[in-house]
């Protein structure tokens, strides 16, 4: 027989009044992406297609964050758990025999977790399968009550729970795995809460009273468990996550110096044998090669940084590093910054929207933008490209093997030919021939170089 499908849906219409923001909670920054994305993808990877999420009805930021990575289902009105699952049932593909609900403010639990809760779901004669972890200082979660035989016996929330009750180490997570017919049949029948709201959690005891047997996952790690309700929450959910990502990459054969103070990306990818040193943040969609050493203090965002390159101390943003490339201390690249083989890009320099040939040297306290420098050309310290004349950008073209002295300014747009030199002080406003030397203000040619 065929496995009994599986439809996803994941909780994200709550208020969220206790993170005390203009900006919905499930919106918030972790590892540099949206919480709710974490719920999302691992939706995905585990089914294939996208989940249900049930959202508030003003959610068109959340809708715009997400786009067709879900299908959203609107909770009117804030009537608790069990109505939010309810507006998911139509958002559903046909024939699904389990629903897994989740939540979007739970970003930490793996797919692995969820695939073992919806197989033991799949082996369980019961209805539903829940989701539990030994953790006694989760003080505010609701506590699993088990029956002598060791099975589920009831969900006791941490607010009427007997001082017994709480003295129980084995909390419930918040994620369920239903038999979706049960489901649907059951969940009209729970009653209101005081507030006249209605909770999923109260499916557990409806089970348990008809005799049907409720099954539990235990997770062995703890840290899956953070749910996301205020900033101290989301801070130890980015410091479960950074633990997380820091040991992949450590296992994976990447020295972090001290992985307390290296803050990588998920999205990141590193290669093998590279250094991270302290203080250093990899973001975005960063690839790093192999036999990199990286840092300290340098933040690196949405950069290919090929093999044996060293940054240090550095800002780069949106650039490209060949292999062997050396860059900083106190350098930054910006977007459109190409550095090809064996560049060596030193202390206070700058490069945005250029490529710097195989060898360029370019020491120190230099600018260069819009601008294309050949195979091996030197940058004396303080050349500036002056490439924005107030209304619009202009390119530079320097070939190979030029050399320009200190403080020379070459105002764009101009030409710089092979094997040129530059006297120190020069601006250059027009073109220059190859092999020629130019000095002065404007710069002259003076003579041809041998």
């Amino acid at each position: 027989m065929p496995e009994p499908s599986l439809g996803v849906v994941i909780l994200a219409a709550g208020q969220g009044t206790r993170i005390k923001s203009a900006l919905p909670k499930v919106l918030h920054p972790l590892g540099g992406r949206p919480l709710v994305t974490y719920a999302v993808e691992a939706a995905w990877a585990l089914t294939g297609q996208a989940p249900v999420l049930v959202v508030a009805p003003a959610a068109d930021a959340v809708r715009a964050a997400l786009g067709e990575r879900a299908v959203y289902a609107v909770q009117d009105a804030p009537l608790g758990t069990s109505h939010a699952v309810q507006q998911a049932r139509a958002a559903l593909p046909d024939r699904v025999d389990l629903v897994l609900v989740t939540y979007a403010d739970m970003p930490l639990l793996r797919v692995e977790t969820l695939r073992a809760l919806m197989d033991a779901q799949r082996a369980n004669a019961g209805p539903v399968t829940l989701l539990s972890v030994h953790a006694p200082r989760l003080s505010d979660f609701g506590r699993v009550v088990r029956g002598p035989d060791g099975e589920v016996r009831a969900l006791v929330e941490a607010a009427q729970a007997t001082p017994e009750q709480l003295r129980l180490a084995e909390v419930n997570v918040g994620a369920y795995c239903f038999d979706a017919t049960w489901l649907w049949q059951s969940l009209p029948q729970l009653p209101p809460s005081p507030k006249g709201e209605y909770y999923l959690t109260d499916a557990i005891g409806l089970a348990v009273a008809a005799g049907r047997r409720v099954a539990a996952v235990t997770m062995p790690d703890e840290a899956e468990a953070i749910g996301v309700n205020n900033r101290v929450q989301l801070a130890a959910a980015e410091a479960a996550l950074r633990r997380r990502t820091n040991e992949r990459w450590m296992l994976a054969g990447v020295t972090l110096l001290d992985p307390a103070t290296t803050y990588i990306e998920p999205g990141v990818t590193l290669g093998a044998d590279s250094v991270v040193l302290p203080n250093t943040h990899l973001a975005g969609r960063t690839r790093v090669g192999a036999e990199c050493v990286l840092g300290p203090n340098t933040i690196v965002r949405d950069t290919v940084i090929g093999d044996r390159c060293r940054v240090e101390c550095s800002v780069l943003e949106g650039a490209l590093l060949a292999e062997d490339v050396s860059v900083g201390p106190f350098a930054h690249l910006r977007s459109g910054a190409r550095l090809e083989r064996g560049v060596h890009m030193g202390n206070f320099g700058e490069v945005k929207n250029s490529t710097l040939g195989p060898g360029v040297k370019m020491g120190h306290f230099s600018y260069v933008g819009d601008a294309t420098l050949g195979a091996g050309v030197n940058v004396g310290a303080g050349t500036i490209t002056c490439n924005y004349d107030g209304f619009s950008k202009h390119p530079t073209v320097i070939g190979e093997g030029a050399f320009l002295g200190s403080d020379t300014l070459l105002v764009a747009p101009v030409s710089v030919g092979a094997n040129v030199r530059t006297g120190a002080g020069a601006v250059v406003t027009r073109d220059i021939p190859p092999d020629t030397l130019a000095v002065g203000v404007p710069a002259r040619a003076i003579r041809k170089l041998k």
